[in-house]
């Protein structure tokens, strides 16, 4: 939106908060690809007019150049056209003053000492008590539509709005885990991987996500499943989530980090395994949230952590077959090709809607115990059972993260997961029914 025009909102926003009917002009804003239909939903369910109006013209805000002429002839075509002559003319409105209490004009009682059965005959005002204020003094509510409605059964904390996640089923679940490795790729067998997939899968079906499970997926293969998820019709969907149990290993990027091996021994760029779901590349999850899990190695270097005071941290301990989802830093091209899929092309906008989670930091190792799983997992997945039903994502991986940090491989190497989260809003999962 052009600064001058923002700045007319931003004058007037009282006035419109106070008058503005958003009923018949988010339908027009839609019709006219200003508004998404998640932006539509979002407005309608935050509560009454007003709050509906504050939050059409915050949005509104934050829209292209055709935003507020778009907005003033939804404003004629909705019977607002005054409220449109004056945004127009660029000068500020009065805010309109509220309505001057009148108080109630409660009559004093009258007696007469000597017959107080007679009105006519003389009488003295006998003093009473002022009466209290009541409720008739208070102004009453407006009848401008300003109808309190139920409020969302989520209380928020900020003013950051949520992302719609009631559809069932939410959305599509997508999980690669490689487990067996070609001898000629130099990649161990991941032990204990089927216990970290068995759990997730588990974790989402109960967070009403349809899930699709493949294994041992060579590394075309797993380019293959992203496209065939890409291609799908999300429509009915509210989010779309991918994991991937891998060895991993560092690549060059320009966004996302660090990159997952086929079971071939070449590697997928986590930035390219992202683009096939952005907002380009897959019109049906447009403003939706995309949410990656990736349990890799993002490169070979141990992390032995430093020494802080015992209050800081209550150290957990690591299995004793912790092994590391590690492989060496390649330079091969093969694992960095980005000219053989249109979804690959290193120019694609910066994605929105869009977080991904590492278990470990960039260019470190990843434990994974042979006997229970990855320590990332297991702790993804008790911090989901625990806190869906109440937190947002990015603070469950809050929780994730500073869990981790906590454990230890052989008494000796730390492991610290992290997130690149382009989210705009809050992103919560179906509590599971209890």
């Amino acid at each position: 939106m052009e600064p001058r025009h923002r700045k007319i909102l931003q004058q007037n926003r009282a006035h419109l908060v106070k008058t503005l009917d958003p009923s018949g002009v988010l339908d027009g804003l839609l019709s006219r690809g200003i508004f998404s239909q998640d932006m539509i939903d979002e407005i309608k369910s935050s509560g009454a007019r007003r709050t509906q109006a504050r939050q059409l013209v915050k949005d509104l805000e934050t829209r292209g150049r055709q935003a507020f002429p778009a907005f003033l002839e939804c404003l004629h075509e909705t019977g607002q056209s005054s409220l449109a002559e004056h945004l127009e003319s660029g000068n500020p409105l009065p805010v309109p003053a509220p309505l001057p209490v009148q108080p109630t004009v409660i009559p004093l009682p009258v007696t007469n000492p000597e017959n107080p059965d007679r009105a006519d005959a003389p009488h003295k005002l006998v003093p009473l008590k002022p009466p209290s204020l009541s409720v008739d003094l208070l102004p009453s509510p407006s009848p401008d539509k300003d109808v309190a409605r139920p409020r969302p059964p989520r209380q928020r904390r900020d003013s950051i709005q949520s992302y719609k996640m009631d559809a069932s089923p939410c959305g599509m679940c997508l999980i690669i885990n490689n487990v067996k490795f070609d001898p000629a790729s130099n990649l161990k067998e991941r032990k204990g991987s089927d216990i970290d997939c068995d759990k997730l899968e588990r974790r989402f079906r109960s967070l009403n996500f349809d899930v699709i499970v493949k294994k041992n997926l060579k590394c075309k293969h797993i380019r293959q499943e992203l496209s065939s998820l890409a291609k799908m019709d999300h429509s009915k969907y509210d989010c779309c989530v991918v994991i991937i149990l891998s060895h991993g290993t560092e690549a060059s990027h320009n966004r996302f980090p660090g990159a997952v091996h086929g079971v071939d021994g070449p590697s997928v760029p986590v930035q390219i395994i992202t683009n096939y779901l952005n907002g380009q590349n897959c019109s049906s999850l447009q403003g939706k949230p995309k949410v990656f899990f990736i349990q890799a190695c993002g490169g070979d270097q141990r992390d032995i952590g430093f020494e802080v005071s015992p209050d800081e941290v209550q150290p957990l301990a690591g299995g004793i077959d912790d092994q590391p989802d590690a492989i060496p830093t390649s330079s091969s091209s093969d694992s960095l090709s980005l000219s053989d899929e249109i979804d690959a092309r290193a120019t694609l906008p910066t994605p929105s809607d869009i977080l991904v989670s590492y278990s470990t930091f960039p260019g470190y190792v990843s434990w994974r115990d042979t006997l229970t799983g990855s320590w990332y997992v297991e702790t993804l997945d008790r911090v989901l059972e625990e806190n869906a039903a109440t937190d947002d994502l990015v603070t469950m991986l809050m929780m994730v993260n500073n869990e981790v940090s906590q454990i230890s491989a052989k008494g000796l190497y730390k492991q610290m997961p992290g997130s690149f989260n382009f989210l705009r809003k809050h992103l919560y999962f179906q509590a599971p029914a209890t």
